[in-house]
Parts: structure tokens; C-alpha cells; sequence
């Protein structure tokens, strides 16, 4: 199997709430870029916060893809999250290739997780970084890190 973890584009620094911090024009180039490592790939699913960041930076890539399927959103991939419940939730999506759009710290930890099976190094993540992970499971340690993919 095949998961792809996006970090959301740049968004901007002030909202109401950090969850409706909404993506800059920078976030949103960066995230449009980025997607065309995507191009031909036979995604099943993409997957994303329901933070408003995130939700953009998912409809962008869906966009830029001609995805047809919808955005499904995770409410256990928040930056808050923890990647040890969110690993035991992954379960539910195997085999196949995925995208997950989401956020700091969490992404960078659930990478380590996937990659050594602990959350001590974390996977670093800038805005709109573009991780790609294969192996047989999402499992702990199961995972190998095939590209970090950056805009350009």
C-alpha cells in the first residue's frame, strides 16, 4: 500500500480559531505545485482535517487531480491528534494508495511512527511537504519512506 501524507498549504498567521485559519496565495500555489507528484496515481481515497487549511489544501489537490470521489473528513488528524490512536484508526484503510491532508506536529510524528515505529524523530514537515510511504501495513515500523516531496 501506497499513503500519502500532505501537510496543509501556508495559511495565514491570525483568524477567529486556528481551526479557521484559512490558506495564504502562497499556501495555495505551494499546495497546487506540489499536487502534480500526484498526477496518475491511482488514488482510492484522500482524506483530510476538518480544519479550514486543511479542507483547501484537499480540495486544491482533488481539483488538480480530476478526483472524482469526496473529500472525507477525519476529525483524529487535528495538529493536536496522537499518532498512536490515529495508527490504530489506519487499520480501517488498508491496502491500496491514499492521501491525508493534515498538520504539525502530527504529521511529522504519525510519519515517525510508520517509518520506526516510536514519534521520537519526527519527519520534517514545511508547509505543503508532500510525504510518501510504502509498505505492506500501516503498521509501526512498517512503512518506508520513498520520497519527501517539496514545492517547487
Amino acid at each position: 500500500m501506497r499513503i500519502w501524507l500532505l501537510r496543509h498549504g501556508e495559511a495565514e498567521a491570525q483568524a477567529r480559531s486556528d481551526p479557521d485559519r484559512r490558506l495564504t496565495a502562497r499556501g495555495r500555489d505551494d499546495v497546487q505545485r506540489v499536487a502534480e507528484r500526484l498526477a496518475g496515481r491511482p488514488l482510492q481515497a484522500i482524506f483530510a482535517s476538518p480544519y479550514v487549511r486543511a479542507q483547501q489544501s484537499a480540495a486544491l489537490v482533488r481539483e488538480a487531480l480530476g478526483f472524482a470521489g469526496a473529500v472525507n473528513t477525519l476529525s483524529w488528524v487535528t495538529p493536536e491528534s496522537s499518532p498512536r490512536q490515529a495508527l490504530d484508526r489506519l487499520a480501517d484503510y488498508q491496502g491500496g494508495e491514499w492521501l491525508l491532508v493534515t498538520h504539525n506536529p502530527f504529521v511529522g510524528q504519525l510519519a515517525s511512527l510508520l517509518l520506526h515505529g516510536h514519534v521520537q524523530e519526527p519527519l520534517p514537515m514545511g508547509t505543503a511537504y508532500l510525504a510518501e510511504l510504502e509498505g505492506e501495513l500501516p503498521l509501526a515500523g512498517g512503512m518506508t519512506l520513498r520520497a519527501l516531496h517539496r514545492p517547487e
